[in-house]
């Protein structure tokens, strides 16, 4: 299965299925630019933030996000790729 990374309106979406997560993403964050690297959970991407003119390399850990909302972690073992979407 594949995820969708995007932000909109302060926030960070991670979508899959029919679900939708979402949670505060950085006051200066303008979009994710690529996923570079993505690990049962654990995402690495380019992000672009309003003070930087160039990409900046970005940390993602969905596992204490899902423990926190009770969607099990096993979930996560189930997406093969994540992909950006703009304005999600």
């Amino acid at each position: 299965m594949k995820a969708r990374l995007g932000n909109k309106d302060g926030y960070t979406t991670f979508s899959f299925g029919d679900t939708t997560v979402r949670f505060t993403a950085p006051y200066s964050l303008e979009y994710y630019s690529r996923v570079k690297e993505w690990d049962n959970g654990y995402l690495v991407v380019d992000a672009k933030y309003d003070h930087n003119r160039q990409d900046e390399e970005e940390y993602i850990d969905l596992v204490p996000i899902f423990r926190d909302l009770y969607i099990p972690e096993s979930v996560l073992h189930d997406i093969s790729s994540v992909e950006v979407v703009k304005n999600a």
